[in-house]
């Protein structure tokens, strides 16, 4: 197995953006339990003119504008015209609170396409599947009519976005970033018990097999990465002090894949909240954004709070901007406010 690369604690001042052009690689993995091996589809390269990649990161959002969902889509709109993002990614937990009914469900509309409306984020929105979308119809998310409603829809079960960083208008890169997309809901045991609440798991059946090919997949994936940057997003915590707390399933399955290959930052949604920790094993770190609208559940009772940088009980969002070498993760509360920054570098590390 590759070893994790080492990030070193240090403190930057200012964020000299110099990057001026972006080559982007997406590769969606499509991964199929009645096959043996993933299928790759929607493979293409796009060149983006711009000083840096920057997206915004929201979860647990579409309750049809009410719990604040609103307001926090209006400061999304101003932080990514500020940015100038390149797209948006959701943590999951897209519709409330049991998915959609098909393709034709208003939630659809109602949720996301009249909600989310400023022109910065008429941009691609990847995708991953919560557990409250499992409870609907999964594979109306999955397919293509709702991109055919709303073409910034990009929604698969597990998927890979590749980034090549080419500055000052170089057509060779001289940084990479991986973002690496799982199905984290087939994982949990609990929703596999009898209960009121019926799951889709189409396309998951055998779940052992399910679980197994995409652990092998994103393995395979990540071991091949020559990425400067690393980046795995799922819809559950593996680690957090907030309500829902650590999700013991993930512990022994996904975490042990995501350390031994040098994977900077593990990216959540699932608790109502935002948060930064830090793992004591590794340069990996854990931040959580799933404060699109319902929140302030507050803090699980006797969580571990060992690597605990930072925790908001109430809505917000996140943003990423990523050049060759540097990282800058900023949090926002529901006006918009900064709370929370990290700066990494991958010879050091800052936290504020």
């Amino acid at each position: 197995m590759a070893k994790p690369a080492k990030n070193l604690v240090t403190r930057t001042e200012g964020w000299p953006w110099s990057c001026s052009r972006v080559w982007t690689t997406i590769v969606f993995l499509c991964l199929l339990a009645d096959k043996s091996c993933c299928s790759l589809q929607d493979v293409r390269s796009v060149k983006k003119t711009g000083n840096s990649l920057n997206f915004l990161v929201v979860g647990d959002w579409g309750r049809k504008g009410l719990y604040n969902q609103s307001e926090v889509a209006t400061q999304m709109g101003r932080i990514g015209e500020e940015l100038d993002i390149d797209f948006v990614i959701s943590t999951g937990d897209n519709f409330y609170e049991n998915g959609l009914t098909g393709t034709d469900d208003p939630s659809f509309e109602e949720s996301f396409s009249r909600i989310y409306t400023a022109k910065s984020l008429q941009t691609p929105w990847y995708s991953v599947l919560g557990n409250h979308d499992y409870r609907g119809d999964a594979l109306a998310q999955l397919g293509p009519s709702l991109r055919s409603k709303d073409q910034r829809w990009q929604c698969q079960r597990s998927f890979i976005l590749k980034y090549t960083l080419c500055p000052h208008g170089l057509q060779s890169g001289e940084g990479t970033a991986d973002l690496f997309f799982v199905d984290t809901t087939p994982f949990v045991d609990h929703y596999w018990k009898p209960s009121k609440n019926a799951y889709d798991w189409r396309g998951v059946l055998p779940r052992e097999k399910y679980l197994h090919q995409q652990l092998q997949d994103l393995s395979v994936a990540l071991e091949a990465s020559t990425a400067t940057w690393k980046i795995v997003i799922g819809h559950h915590t593996i680690r957090s002090v907030g309500s829902h707390g650590d999700t013991e399933e993930l512990f022994p399955q996904l975490l042990p894949i995501i350390e031994a290959y040098g994977v900077d930052l593990y990216v959540n949604g699932h608790d109502h909240c935002l948060e930064h920790i830090s793992s004591s094993n590794s340069p990996l770190q854990f931040l959580t954004s799933g404060a699109g609208s319902k929140a302030w559940r507050g803090m699980k009772e006797g969580a571990k709070m060992e690597g605990l940088q930072f925790f908001h009980n109430g809505q917000g969002f996140m943003s990423l901007q990523i050049q060759a070498t540097l990282l800058h993760a900023v949090f926002y509360d529901i006006q918009g406010n900064t709370v929370h920054e990290l700066n990494l570098m991958k010879e050091s590390l800052s936290v504020s």
